[in-house]
């Protein structure tokens, strides 16, 4: 009896021994497992900075802003990759990519100089290289930049708040100038002194516009009278010269009339051309038939004169 207890004892204390033995290399076994697995899928990495090279690819590093670069519509969320989306920028002639989970940026200047961060911000793997780091989601979030080789040397965009600031600063300048002007005009200085000191400052400005409307028509004025003594003076010199054209033409014709009459010519230019009127034959013909003398006789001397009783 005592026998077949302690065989049933010993059959109970070696199960639990072997259960105990057997379970302890089974949890390292699963252990042993998960380790492998997480070994197999390495965490996404960031490229460090590279200087730009043209026609090539570079990575610029991690930034918590993508500046003015606009998204690329056109490639699938499901292809996203530093290799597909700097392939998609170059081609569309975009000096500049950047990626952000499964979305693809491209521009033309580097986002704020002030927002690049250190490599290991970027840590979301992109969807069709795990591998790699495509930023890392937020918002903002962080953005993974390349140069796609197509400008070495982009620009680092600048935002607008710089000149956002000064035109709230003179805004504000304005509406304190404008607060004092209006806190001096209800000072209790009375209404007289303010219309006092209002005078003087609204005269100028009405004097000067006085001035420059009176200038302007004392010019427009003595250009007229200019012009029309310039146009007097044309039509005087025209009609003068035309007159003297016209009495030029008049003494031609009176002296050729009196020449051809045989009275004494008028006095005239020397410029005037006179012509023998014998040397016409139609003259030399009438001289012959009224009996006219000869032109080649000498009638100088005396000659005895024979006539018939």
């Amino acid at each position: 009896m005592k026998s077949s207890t302690i065989l049933s004892g010993a059959l109970v204390a070696a199960t639990q021994v072997y259960t105990a033995i057997a379970a302890t290399p089974l949890r390292g076994y699963h252990h042993d497992i998960s380790h492998v697995i997480r070994a197999s899928t390495p965490a996404p990495t960031q490229p460090p900075v590279q200087p730009p090279v043209p026609n090539a690819y570079r990575s610029q590093g991690c930034w918590s802003s993508k500046g003015n670069m606009t998204q690329a519509t056109d490639v699938k969320s499901t292809t996203v990759s530093s290799g597909a989306c700097n392939l998609y920028c170059s081609n569309n002639h975009f000096p500049v990519s950047g990626l952000q989970g499964d979305e693809c940026f491209c521009g033309f200047a580097y986002p704020p100089e002030d927002t690049q961060v250190d490599t290991d911000k970027c840590t979301f793997p992109c969807p069709a290289y795990p591998q790699e780091a495509c930023g890392a989601l937020g918002h903002p979030g962080f953005f993974s930049i390349y140069n796609t080789g197509v400008n070495i040397n982009p620009p680092n965009y600048e935002p607008p708040s710089s000149s956002s600031s000064s035109s709230s600063s003179s805004s504000t300048s304005t509406t304190s100038s404008g607060s004092e002007k209006s806190s001096s005009a209800s000072s209790p200085s009375g209404p007289a002194s303010q219309s006092a000191e209002a005078t003087p400052t609204d005269a100028p400005p009405s004097s000067g516009k006085k001035t420059n409307v009176a200038g302007i028509a004392a010019g427009t004025v003595v250009g007229v009278v200019v012009l029309g003594g310039l146009i007097g003076a044309a039509l005087f010199t025209m009609r003068r010269r035309r007159n003297a054209e016209i009495e030029e033409e008049h003494r031609r014709n009176a002296a050729v009339n009196a020449f051809i009459n045989g009275s004494k010519p008028p006095s005239t230019s020397g410029s005037i051309s006179m012509t023998d009127s014998r040397l016409d034959p139609i003259m030399a013909h009438r001289r012959l038939s009224d009996g006219s003398i000869a032109d080649n006789e000498d009638y100088s001397r005396r000659i005895l004169r024979v006539t018939n009783a």
